[in-house]
């Protein structure tokens, strides 16, 4: 690393934990910048005295003879020093059988303190869990948001700042491929196809390749969207694909838990009740979206929906879909016992426009927060109580 861009955001998750006896796990999705917190960590570490750091990274080719937990004991063992502090990084720790047998043992030595990442949801799950119970920490690592992508490429908030990220999205590593489209395209595909290859196709035995990948591209098409089961049925038929609509969940699961895409449930915005079917999907970083289906102009409102959303969730809050009667309110989130409405648009044209976005906020009979968001350079205000936000003035400062 030649550059150190900290993002405090983590740091600050991770520091209460350091030197104590639990296990931290970086968990996201590949290349959102896993790695590159373990290594700030053990760069960290190795300035500290009487301190022994080793980082095994299951994505360089001396470390592939570490295959099970077995043999990561045995190179660990050789690395520890009895004498120091010893902090054991391991980078995919999911590629290691049985990983958990050492994570445990590892970590009920005194001189020892773990750090590990991995690109499952489920990568503690089940037995796991059980097996490690209350001895780890999951910390969840998203692509940059827009506040750390201007950090990162050391650009000013700008309208063109903003459409680069709209457009590409906040992977870190595009900070050095420049503004070529196509070269940040390539990457971008590149970076699925090992999500796709790795992380479904391969851990779950996925046989019909060319439909999972054709189910991505509907995924990304309809972003935003509500999908029911009729709707994946309609699309079954369309591709004239004997699949049940059950399948096809599962394959949007696998997908969930590669971090590739979030599912966002309904809720009845007057009540409590969390409707079972028809869900949204948003992807983790809509600049793959963007390289899957292409950058089209028409999409934006998508595209900004999507941005809201993992904004939202990086910030702590639980969202869902709103449904009002026969309505929809884009987003209602919560946190801390507390509540916030969002309707979200590319750009309120009109009084009609207007209408409609405020409107559906207004019919809400409660005192919580409401907001409208859109690209509008110069927003309104307030109107009738509901706040208006510039996207870039609310990827700036609502937290």
């Amino acid at each position: 690393m030649n550059e150190i861009i900290k993002r405090d955001y983590y740091l600050s998750k991770v520091e209460p934990f350091i030197d104590k006896d639990i296990i931290k796990v970086f968990v996201g999705q590949r290349r959102v910048g896993k790695s590159y917190l373990l290594r700030m960590l053990a760069r960290k570490f190795q300035g500290k005295k009487n301190s022994n750091v080793i980082f095994i990274d299951k994505e360089r080719y001396e470390f592939d003879s570490i295959t099970n937990y077995k043999e990561l004991n045995e190179f660990v063992l050789q690395k520890l020093k009895t004498t120091k502090k010893n902090y054991l990084f391991i980078d995919e720790v999911q590629e290691i059988e049985d990983f958990q047998k050492s994570l445990r043992h590892f970590n009920s030595q005194k001189n020892v303190d773990v750090y590990c990442s991995g690109s499952n949801s489920k990568i503690f799950s089940g037995e796991i869990a059980t097996f490690l119970s209350g001895r780890y920490i999951e910390i969840k690592v998203f692509s940059l948001s827009y506040t750390e992508y201007l950090l990162f490429n050391k650009y000013t908030d700008s309208d063109e700042s903003l459409r680069n990220y709209l457009r590409y999205g906040g992977l870190p590593f595009l900070k050095n491929l420049g503004d070529s489209e196509i070269i940040n395209f390539e990457y971008l595909n590149n970076i699925f196809s090992t999500i796709l290859y790795k992380d479904v196709i391969s851990r779950y035995n996925i046989r019909n390749v060319n439909f999972l990948e054709n189910l991505v591209k509907f995924t990304a098409d309809n972003v935003g969207n509500i999908l029911s089961s009729k709707k994946i049925s309609d699309y079954l038929k369309s591709q004239k694909l004997n699949i049940s609509p059950q399948m096809v969940l599962n394959y949007l699961n696998y997908l969930q838990n590669a971090f590739l895409i979030y599912k966002v449930r309904r809720k009845d915005a007057a009540g409590k009740k969390i409707f079972e079917i028809g869900e949204k999907y948003y992807f983790e970083d809509w600049g793959i979206r963007n390289a899957i289906i292409g950058y089209r102009q028409n999409d934006i409102n998508k595209i900004i929906e999507n941005v809201v959303y993992i904004h939202l969730i990086i910030n702590g809050f639980e969202v869902f879909v709103g449904k009002l009667g026969e309505k929809e309110i884009d987003f209602v989130c919560e946190k801390n016992g507390e509540k916030i409405y969002i309707q979200v648009a590319y750009l309120i044209s009109d009084e009609q426009v207007k209408k409609r976005e405020f409107g559906n906020l207004l019919e809400i009979k409660d005192n919580w927060r409401k907001l409208v968001v859109s690209l509008d350079p110069f927003p309104i205000g307030k109107w009738n109580g509901i706040e208006h936000y510039n996207l870039r003035e609310f990827l700036t400062s609502f937290r």
